[in-house]
């Protein structure tokens, strides 16, 4: 009862599989499945944005912070203003890293929002292996 559930549930199914299959080594990768399936989830929802509008009133800086992937950039879409935004845009990802190609395809889904509406919209602050997994895919997608 004290275990967490995501434990219980790759313990169970490691067994489960383990005694259906009659082989240890299946059920040890199933159990692997499970595990990273369960810890992908937990850390997509560790991705915050936060938004504060310059003194100026002429641009709006969102600070996202969190590890960027499938499982958390899909939300990351939804977490802008585009409406009701100045007309430029700072997207600031200094406290994130881009791990794969979908959470660039939500980066250009989101310039492109921001782009049908007239707004300027710049990407700062992205670590080297960021920017370069942004440099190789940005584009490529279909949303420009």
């Amino acid at each position: 009862r004290r275990m967490p559930k995501s434990e219980t549930t790759v313990m169970l199914a490691t067994v489960a599989v383990t005694v259906f299959t009659h082989n240890l080594a299946i059920g040890v990768v199933v159990g692997v499945m499970v595990a990273l399936v369960l810890f992908a989830h937990r850390v997509a929802h560790l991705v915050n944005v936060d938004s504060v509008l310059d003194p100026d009133g002429n641009t709006k800086i969102y600070r996202v912070t969190g590890q960027l992937f499938f499982a958390s950039s899909n939300d990351l879409v939804f977490q802008f203003d585009y409406a009701g935004d100045p007309d430029n845009v700072v997207i600031d990802l200094s406290g994130a890293h881009i791990w794969d190609a979908s959470t660039v395809a939500s980066l250009d889904a989101i310039e492109t929002k921001y782009h049908q509406r007239g707004i300027t919209v710049s990407i700062t602050g992205m670590n080297e292996p960021s920017k370069q997994r942004h440099a190789a895919l940005a584009g490529n997608f279909g949303s420009h």
